[in-house]
């Protein structure tokens, strides 16, 4: 036998310790303490029984979350990024046309992982803070005549809520998928994948879910399985080929199940529990309620003499909020400030809107007029006692 060369690490004879804070950037948000405890009961085998049965409950659940009866329903696993790619690697093949809505980062990104597997990629684009009309959309769609649009409902990276209503139609009269993505939307504002004829959509468990990152509920519509399961080849990725997952997840009505990877039980357990509490709420009382603290939290901010970035308020996201940066102040400094003073989370912009605004998230549980006394208070602290340029 060889000796051991590398010694423990002095680190980890330390027990963990992790700060309480309060989560109120872009996500992750804050974990309730049902949720916590619910992963951590005990792990079981990601083949057994009463996983299936875990399994079951959660597809049910994202099927009422996003308003869809679509069998191929279930949860990645991984992070929304990785839900992304499980849909445009299953429904782009190389050649394939793919528009993107280009306005905030996850156009960018979409358009990126398209790129990367050979898609013919175009791109409409809109300022930060910005979004298209339905005839922006059309006329792109009778131009490129892609197999595939993507759209993000909640731009986070600039705080819009992307209308929906007659896209899917549009991208129907012209053959092609409608692609949504609503991680940082769904839960708090309306959504209904059926109805707005959607083919994929999906999002993640750390935001208004208020579970742990990790799982990412998606589904597919029938017209979305049929040019998947009608590929000329297999998609690029065997962890996320549609083909294997639908298996594991009891969307194929095969009578056994094939291993394919060892599922994260524990994230599971809670992805399921945080179902459970938006059930319990109800979808419509969940919209209401951010809905209703997204304004009273403009209110305060407009009433300190700060800007919201989104113009127009019916394009406003309800669970992300973008503050124009405050002219003479540096964001960094703010957002440095409020953590170690206030022990809390803001952030700054991302991709286009880095310098831009500052960003503040109240998702889940987050979402209260109490949290939101407390950002503005943490502001208004911030404001007083940053430094701020005279030029």
């Amino acid at each position: 036998m060889l000796p051991v060369t590398v010694p423990p690490p002095k680190c980890l004879q330390k027990p963990l310790a992790v700060p309480h804070r309060h989560m109120f950037g872009p996500g992750p948000s804050n974990v309730p303490s049902r949720i916590l405890e619910a992963g951590a009961k005990p792990v079981i085998g990601h083949m057994h029984p009463e996983i299936f049965e875990i399994m079951s409950d959660i597809k049910s659940g994202i099927q009422y979350m996003f308003q869809t009866e679509n069998r191929m329903t279930l949860a990645v696993s991984g992070t929304g990024h990785t839900a992304m790619e499980c849909a445009i690697f299953n429904t782009v093949e190389p050649g394939d046309g793919v528009l993107t809505a280009v306005n905030g980062i996850w156009g960018e990104r979409a358009a990126e992982m398209a790129e990367r597997i050979g898609a013919r990629v175009s791109t409409i684009v809109a300022p930060p803070g910005g979004f298209f009309t339905n005839d922006d959309i059309e006329k792109a769609l009778l131009k490129h005549r892609p197999a595939l649009f993507f759209l993000a409902h909640g731009e986070s990276s600039t705080g819009v809520l992307h209308p929906l209503d007659g896209i899917g139609q549009l991208c129907h009269k012209y053959n092609c998928l409608f692609l949504v993505d609503s991680v940082a939307s769904i839960g708090g504002a309306p959504l209904h994948m059926d109805q707005q004829e959607i083919d994929v959509l999906y999002t993640g468990s750390q935001k208004v879910l208020n579970a742990p990152p990790g799982t990412a509920p998606i589904s597919f519509s029938e017209r979305a399985c049929q040019k998947i399961f009608s590929r000329k080849a297999k998609p690029v990725s065997f962890f996320l080929d549609l083909s294997w997952l639908a298996n594991y997840w009891g969307c194929d009505d095969k009578p056994a199940r094939v291993y394919h990877h060892t599922g994260p039980v524990t994230a599971f357990y809670s992805l399921r529990e945080s179902l459970a509490v938006l059930a319990e709420e109800g979808l419509e009382n969940s919209w209401s309620r951010h809905q209703a603290v997204a304004e009273y939290f403009h209110a305060g901010l407009q009433s300190m003499g700060l800007k919201l970035f989104v113009k127009d308020n019916q394009a406003r996201l309800p669970t992300v909020t973008t503050i124009v940066a405050p002219h003479g102040y540096d964001w960094k400094e703010i957002t440095s400030y409020i953590m170690k003073t206030h022990n809390l989370e803001i952030s700054g912009g991302l991709g286009p809107s880095v310098g831009l605004v500052l960003r503040v998230g109240l998702m889940g549980c987050n979402s209260s007029k109490s949290n939101v006394d407390m950002v503005l208070a943490a502001l208004k602290d911030a404001l007083k006692h940053c430094h701020r340029s005279k030029v």
